[in-house]
Parts: C-alpha cells; sequence; structure tokens
C-alpha cells in the first residue's frame, strides 16, 4: 500500500504475572491510561481510566482487573477504541502501576510481568519489564493523533519510580533524551 490507510483505530492492552509465592503478600498491578488534549498534550491529563472506572464516552474501558496474578492469561485487559475518541484529545498513554500496600515494590519482585498491544489479532507489541526492574511503574504505549487524524502507535516501556497517585499526574510528561 502506498500512503493510504486508517492509522490504528482500536487496540486492546493486555498485562500478566504470576501469582506471588505461598505465603507471601500477592503483587497487585494495575492498568491505566490517561487522555491528553491537542493544547494540553503533555501537561495534566484530561482523564484517567483506572480499575472500575471507563471513559466518559465509554470508547477506554478496563475489562478485566486483577488483585493478585490469579487470571488465566491476560490478568487485566483494557479496550481503547482510537476511532471513536473526541477529536479534542492528540495523546493517550497507557502505563502499569505496582499497588505500594507492602511497602516498596518494583518490577523486579513481580514475578514474569509481561504487556502485550495488540490491534485484531496484529500484536504491535510484547514485552516484559526487564528493562525496567527498579521502577514501581511505567509507560507501556503511546498513541498520538497525527494531523490527518490517523493515530499512530509508540512502544517501548519507560519506568518511573512513583507510588500510584503520582504516576497518575507524571506519566505523560515528555521523555528526556
Amino acid at each position: 500500500m502506498t500512503g493510504f490507510g486508517k492509522g490504528i483505530r482500536r487496540v486492546e492492552v493486555a498485562l500478566k504475572w504470576d501469582p506471588g509465592p505461598a505465603g507471601q503478600p500477592p503483587s497487585d498491578l494495575d492498568l491505566v491510561a490517561a487522555t491528553f488534549t491537542a493544547d494540553d498534550a503533555y501537561g495534566a491529563p484530561a482523564y484517567l481510566v483506572y480499575f472500575d472506572s471507563r471513559s466518559p464516552d465509554g470508547t477506554i474501558s478496563l475489562n478485566r482487573d486483577s488483585p493478585d496474578g490469579k487470571g488465566f492469561g491476560w490478568d487485566e485487559v483494557m479496550n481503547l477504541q482510537l476511532d471513536r475518541l473526541d477529536g479534542r484529545y492528540a495523546r493517550v498513554v497507557v502505563g502499569v502501576v505496582i499497588q505500594q500496600g507492602q511497602g516498596r515494590t518494583t518490577f523486579a519482585s513481580v514475578l514474569n510481568p509481561a504487556v502485550r498491544v495488540s490491534e485484531g489479532y496484529t500484536a504491535l507489541s510484547e514485552t516484559g519489564f526487564a528493562s525496567t526492574p527498579d521502577a514501581m511503574a511505567a509507560t507501556v504505549a503511546e498513541f498520538v493523533r497525527e494531523g490527518s487524524g490517523e493515530w499512530t502507535f509508540h512502544a517501548g516501556v519507560h519506568g518511573f519510580n512513583e507510588d500510584p497517585a503520582t504516576f497518575t499526574r507524571v506519566l505523560g510528561t515528555k521523555r528526556r533524551g
């Protein structure tokens, strides 16, 4: 094809990890999505979607939420209907945050965490968190609306040493270097 495309339209972000050893407190990882308007694409999120919530217009929803990694296959699943997202939104960032109920927990202490981003049957990205072992949270996907109106996907796991509340305020900031 030459120059004709529809961009990224509808994606699924899925997260999994193995339950902790017997007698240890469970690891609780959560998917979170933040939307940003065109006039503040790297500022404060217009809204967040996380456990037990969805976007005001229903275009982003968390369909599965696990508190302990004991799901079958992918423990948490978030759907994003980018093609239906209002034109004022220019950017969506998806992250993973580890709940910090039992002291400082990092990706190195979670058993086999992995994330997959797919569009239909096509995996756009599938990776673990080996590059961010000491982080307590990470961004895992960025979707940007181009001038044509099409959405593009930017893969990459970028770690943060932030608790869940702070992470939701900084996950959309510009990355340095």
